[in-house]
């Protein structure tokens, strides 16, 4: 061999090795993990789980910094423009796919801009009524919709929300009639249901468990491929006549984009083996949400196929954000 053929064999070698010498050495100090959520809600909730148990796996603290604001897009907007070491990760929801549609002026582009590591999990979206708003079945409530001469009240979280959105889907599909009433944020939609000021809403299951547990208020149907384990005697919508209708939040982190694939399969392990923990996965169903445990190219696959449907949703709502 020649000396030019030698010194580009080693130079090929030496970047096919560069990846796996990086995460080799990664990490080196303390990990920061971003949320863009304020503390307490179940954004903040999961990832602090995950968070809490991941210096056992990487070797180094993961300092959690929650950077609330303008709909997660004020912390995403941060993260795109960080170094791709592998320092700042970013653990955020299914907003993250809305952005890009219901925004018309975003610094970021919520695919390219970021590398996906790690899908965590997801809570499906329900569909209740309040207690003076009893209806027999899904097909019932339909009927109820369409014949109503204004239509019924259903809350959301609020405008652009992927509870909004899941409920403007559904309007689109069935042919349903709806007044849409935007609160900010699950709890005082919760508190006007359960004084029978709003008939319906789309919510996340977690936010809606304890009272359909308690029976305050009723579970129609649950947006999600089959019945979710806390509660079982709900339906799908598909069982309940609406095909194919789908619709959650989803948990996953993520990180710039560049990101070595060395050290992106390294923090993809190191997560799927916290969020295979059976004590993660008891609490996950106490949220009335699944674990989904998704490596790179999954989530990856996952991330745009949200984005379609969140995008079509954004389209047929009308909702936009300047």
């Amino acid at each position: 061999m020649n000396l030019k053929a030698l010194l580009f064999a080693i130079t090929l070698s030496t970047v096919a090795a560069a990846p796996v010498a990086c995460a080799n050495g990664y990490p080196e100090k303390p990990v920061e993990m971003i949320i863009p959520y304020a503390a307490g809600g179940a954004t903040d909730v999961i990832a602090r789980m995950i968070t809490s148990k991941l210096p056992d796996e990487l070797g180094q603290p993961v300092v959690v910094v929650n950077k609330p604001g303008a709909g997660t897009t004020l912390a995403a907007s941060g993260v795109a423009r960080t170094k791709p070491d592998g320092y700042t990760l970013y653990t955020t929801t299914a907003a993250h796919t809305i952005s890009a549609s219901l925004y018309t002026k975003l610094n970021y582009d919520p695919i390219k801009d970021f590398t996906p590591i790690h899908l965590i999990a997801k809570i499906p979206i329900v569909l209740v009524t309040s207690p003076n708003y009893q209806v027999d079945s899904l097909q019932d409530y339909i009927k109820k919709a369409k014949e109503s001469q204004n239509g019924i009240t259903v809350g959301s979280p609020g405008n652009g929300s992927p509870q909004h959105l899941a409920q403007a889907l559904f309007q689109s599909q069935t042919g349903t009639k709806f007044i849409h009433v935007p609160y900010r944020g699950d709890a005082p939609l919760i508190t006007d249901m359960l004084a029978g000021q709003v008939q319906s809403a789309f919510i996340t299951l977690s936010a809606a468990l304890p009272h359909i547990q308690s029976g305050k208020l009723h579970a129609v149907a649950v947006a999600n491929p089959e019945r979710i384990d806390a509660i079982k005697d709900v339906p799908t919508m598909s069982e309940a006549g609406v095909k194919d209708f789908n619709a959650a939040t989803w948990f996953g982190i993520f990180g710039p984009a560049g990101i070595s694939p060395g050290i992106q399969q390294k923090l993809h392990e190191a997560t799927e083996k916290v969020a295979s923990d059976p004590t993660f996965k008891k609490r996950m169903d106490e949220l009335g949400g699944q674990v989904m445990n998704l490596g790179p190219d999954q989530f990856s696959e996952y991330v745009k196929k949200e984005t379609a449907q969140w995008q079509h949703a954004v389209d047929v709502s009308g909702a936009r954000v300047d």
